[in-house]
């Protein structure tokens, strides 16, 4: 299964994200926007960078224009798309079907929400979508999922409704187990749970979850 790095425009601890690289591995590298500050920042070259570039510094967008080597998607800034959504687009259409996102929460809320909200749409056309950050990693889960403490990006393992309502959701090996159990859109009853032991098991029957790991 190919694999992209997406690097979007938003803010990026880079310390963090030269942790989380080490030992990764990717087909794909793409840059969205300013997240080419990013890449120049952490020793990466990509394979394609896409968007309206609005804001990035000049010299630098020239500086990536004249390698060869770069595929370049330029828009106007008055377009349908956020750079993060072109930049999946883009992955999509180069083979990809799982993404790794980084600086996709950081900075203004509405970009946050949107992102997390593109989560659905490629889950939809078959596509991994995961989202990190120093603290979080986010990712969606339909049908069923297991969970191993060693693997984990953190403590807390939270479960939010994508879709209107999550129907049949069981949860095994989990502080706070469920047993086909319906949650609407709007509840906060799935937040903060935790492994019981050193795997659980996840199960529905109908819908579509955000999961998010997590640690203070």
């Amino acid at each position: 299964m190919k694999r992209c790095l997406i690097v979007t425009g938003g803010s990026i601890d880079l310390a963090f994200a030269e942790r989380f690289l080490r030992g990764r591995a990717y087909d794909r590298i793409v840059a969205a926007d300013a997240g080419l500050l990013a890449v120049r920042a952490l020793g990466l070259t990509p394979d394609e960078a896409v968007g309206d570039f609005d804001s990035l510094p000049g010299d630098v967008l020239e500086e990536y224009r004249n390698d060869p080597g770069i595929c370049f998607e330029i828009h106007s800034p008055q377009k349908d798309e956020t750079d993060t959504e072109l930049a999946l687009l883009a992955a999509e259409r180069s083979g990809c079907a799982a993404a790794d996102i980084l600086g996709a929460l950081g900075g203004r809320m509405d970009h946050a929400i949107g992102n997390i909200q593109l989560m659905y749409q490629f889950y939809g056309r078959g596509m991994d979508v995961s989202i990190y950050d120093p603290r979080n990693r986010l990712y969606l889960v339909g049908k069923r999922a297991y969970f191993r403490k060693k693997e984990l990006y953190g403590r807390y393992i939270s479960f939010l409704p994508m879709t209107e309502s999550v129907e049949g959701l069981t949860l095994k090996g989990f502080q706070y187990p469920l047993d086909h159990k319906t949650i609407c859109l709007g509840t906060s009853r799935c937040i903060s749970n935790e492994l019981a032991g050193e795997e659980g098991y996840l199960e529905l029957e109908r819908g579509v979850l955000l999961c998010v790991e997590s640690h203070d």
